[in-house]
């Protein structure tokens, strides 16, 4: 199969092209970013989402039997109004033009964000929408734009990943793997708080499963992407504690933590906008969230790695990144 996967440059990205090029299938990867990390066998091109002309004859050259999206911008950071996450909408709208156009796409996996709703709330139906960011409100424009629009008249689905974590995570992940190791991270309270989380080569395979799947099963639905098992949060930092020979975490009270979050806010009321913790982190850290995945099963089958290896995995690319220091 020949397909063409927007955003290869993201961390996603570049697992998913290595992991369909070992598939067999031919691969073209689509950013407006280079990057000098392209495996062997796999296309990378370069194209903007806001481009819509460009892209469309990019579209229509390659000719791609499927499509996965994932090219997105991704952080919470804009604080003004939703033209900063335009690729997340007009974006779209311009992708599905070239979906449109094409004579050839018969599939395509869109790509949104469990954030469509605030952290911890289980939506009641596809379209209950509860976000707490810009960037979730412009993921759910993402989704409604893909609906109103039939997904550009070819069989698709929505999916949802949730935190996706392993080797080649961005900042933000590796300042706590730092932290861990140099143990200065804390847990808050003694709750196990259980989330579902995907390890990324378990959420490669499920982005190849769903390209195989029953049409009459996925097409129009909209799939949440994790490992089938929720993870202990508490569990899981303790397990890269281990591995990485770090000192024991120790943990505080949540109300501690509390008043620590507060002075967090204060700070980034003061313009201190990079300080790394505050009241909306610390929600995010309390909160529990765990999803139905028993369609995501059903339509990908069993998962390949277990969170103890992709524990190992992970460790291995901090050390020999240079990360985290070897034992």
């Amino acid at each position: 199969m020949r397909i063409l996967v927007t955003g290869d440059a993201g961390f996603i990205g570049r697992h998913l092209v290595r992991g369909l090029h070992a598939s067999g299938h031919e691969v073209i990867g689509v950013d407006r970013a280079p990057t000098a990390d392209v495996p062997p066998g796999v296309t990378h091109l370069r194209s903007d989402l806001l481009d819509r002309e460009h892209l469309t004859e990019t579209f229509a050259r390659v000719a791609p039997d499927a499509v996965i999206h994932l090219a997105a911008r991704t952080d919470l950071d804009e604080r003004r109004d939703l033209s900063g996450y335009a690729a997340n909408t007009t974006g779209v709208e311009n992708l599905i033009a070239a979906v449109s156009a094409s004579r050839s796409i018969r599939r395509v996996i869109y790509t949104s964000s469990q954030l469509v709703c605030r952290i911890g709330y289980v939506p009641l139906s596809d379209e209950d929408y509860r976000p707490t960011t810009l960037y979730g409100e412009s993921k759910v424009r993402t989704e409604q734009i893909v609906r109103g629009s039939d997904g550009g008249g070819v069989e698709w689905c929505l999916v949802r990943p949730t935190l996706v974590w392993g080797p080649g995570m961005g900042a933000h992940y590796r300042r706590f793997f730092r932290m861990v190791a140099a143990g200065r991270y804390v847990h808050v309270g003694r709750r196990p708080l259980y989330k579902s989380l995907g390890y990324i080569g378990n959420v490669v395979h499920q982005y190849e499963g769903l390209l195989w799947a029953d049409a009459a099963k996925l097409s129009r639905r909209t799939i949440y992407l994790a490992d089938y098992e929720p993870v202990s949060q508490r569990a899981w930092a303790d397990e890269f504690q281990r591995l990485l020979g770090a000192p024991r975490i120790r943990t505080i009270p949540e109300k501690l933590a509390t008043l620590a979050a507060r002075g967090g806010d204060a700070l980034n009321a003061l313009g201190w906008r990079t300080f790394p913790f505050n009241s909306f982190r610390l929600g995010n850290v309390l909160t529990e969230y765990v999803y139905d995945l028993t369609l995501t099963r059903e339509l990908c089958g069993p998962l390949p790695y277990t969170t103890e290896e992709g524990v190992v995995a992970t460790v291995a690319w901090l050390r020999d990144e240079g990360i985290v220091g070897r034992v």
